[in-house]
């Protein structure tokens, strides 16, 4: 199984760190998003979608499209897990199934935020480079969600 793990240290209560996941409107601000349905409950819909690139990859075709799964478990200010999570590109046939994990552990006034993306089919290609190309999105993505919740919460 190939995977994303990263953890970071926000300045931001446990609770905001979690709700922007779940926030249309932060999610378009941190993660660049178009639009936005997550609904944070057990067997709640999580989609998000990105306009698609200009730019395209030689293996995947343009970048954007939708990312969608259903909400297995979620917990407030705790964590929550997303199970059947397919990257649907805006050409070519849909990624997945992937599981997207985050974790929020209180540290006095800040928050340890573990995210983890996993999910793999070791026999494609199209998965080695999606993972790779994933890997170096989720970097600023979630510097962007420290910068946006730090703003607000400093």
């Amino acid at each position: 199984m190939r995977e994303f793990a990263h953890s970071l240290v926000i300045n931001a209560p446990p609770a905001a760190v979690l709700d922007a996941f779940f926030d249309a409107e932060a999610l378009a601000v941190w993660w660049q998003v178009s639009r936005a349905v997550c609904i944070p409950r057990p067997l709640g819909s999580y989609a998000v979608e990105w306009e698609p690139t200009e730019w395209r990859d030689d293996i995947l075709g343009r970048l954007g499209g939708a990312f969608h799964g259903t909400v297995m478990e979620f917990r407030p200010g705790r964590e929550f897990f997303l199970a059947d999570v397919y990257w649907l590109p805006p050409e070519g046939d849909p990624i997945g199934p992937m599981a997207l994990t985050a974790t929020c552990t209180a540290q006095g006034d800040r928050t340890l935020l573990h995210v983890r993306q996993s999910g793999y089919d070791k026999s494609s290609p199209r998965w080695t480079r999606y993972y790779d190309i994933v890997s170096a999105g989720w970097m600023p993505a979630l510097n962007a969600l420290k910068k946006y919740l730090e703003d607000r919460w400093a």
